[in-house]
């Protein structure tokens, strides 16, 4: 990595991260993606009300820290049993297994189940299930899961987001200086750590750059690095083939996965 320019688009842990890049020879540049997430309070209880009224066939949750920000919600609006026996006379499907743990520490059990952890291998497991007129409620949290809604909108589900929390788009002198910088070269890879960071950079290449050009800079020079499945697929949602992502997911891993794959290409 020695000489390489690397950008990280993470808003956290970012010491521990430039510190194994510098010791990798390479040279950290922080643009952070990320944008500012807001955790909604009464207009997310207001929803969870009319969910419960509602009365939904599906219920599809994809993290468990989501899982988990519902439940407080709806302890806070006094609806926690309501909201428990909502779920449980729903069926459920999840995706990841720290999404799974979640609903377990609430006896609640998934009918279909990821079995990779990613958008695909979960819409693999609901593929067996029929969806026309069904009504779902689809958790999100920082990936928009545009995969996940293509599917349940073909199989005629009339399906609801809940996002538990709000996202504010990052600075977009920000997400330029990025876009200039890979399309012109002028930096070797690029870290994503979370699917929303992927969603607002290419989100804003399509609304105002030439998000061909940029697709281009990824597959010939510059390098796209995501820290585990889920950022990784969101990538290649957005047409990006080369995607390098460690075993282990995490940042640290990912920085060291980076690494070796530059010391393979000398």
């Amino acid at each position: 990595m020695k000489g390489k320019r690397i950008v990280l688009c993470a808003s956290r842990k970012l010491d521990e991260m430039t510190t194994i890049i510098e010791k990798q020879g390479g040279i950290p540049l922080v643009r952070p993606a990320q944008g500012t997430v807001f955790a909604k309070e009464d207009e997310l209880v207001q929803e969870i009300r009319d969910i419960i009224s509602m009365q939904p066939d599906w219920f599809i949750f994809t993290t468990g820290v989501g899982a988990d920000a519902l439940l407080a919600a709806a302890e806070r609006g006094g609806m926690k049993k309501e909201w428990l026996d909502t779920i449980r006379q729903a069926r459920v499907a999840v995706r990841g297994y720290k999404t799974t743990s979640a609903l377990k520490k609430i006896d609640v059990s998934p009918v279909a189940e990821s079995s990779d952890g990613t958008t695909k291998g979960l819409i693999r497991a609901l593929q067996p299930f029929s969806f026309a007129g069904k009504r779902a409620v689809v958790q999100l949290h920082g990936d928009t899961a545009p995969m996940l809604k293509q599917f349940l909108s073909e199989c005629g589900a009339l399906y609801t987001e809940l996002l538990p929390y709000r996202h504010v788009s990052p600075d977009r002198s920000v997400l330029e200086t990025l876009y200039n910088e890979v399309v012109e070269q002028k930096v070797d890879a690029v870290c994503f750590t979370t699917a929303m960071q992927v969603r607002f950079f290419f989100s804003f290449a399509k609304d105002n750059k030439d998000l061909e050009q940029l697709r281009r800079a990824f597959s010939e020079q510059v390098v796209a690095c995501a820290v585990g499945k889920v950022t990784a697929e969101a990538l290649r949602e957005e047409g990006i083939e080369r995607v390098i992502s460690p075993e282990l997911e995490r940042m640290g891993a990912m920085i060291v996965t980076l690494a070796k794959y530059f010391e393979r290409c000398q």
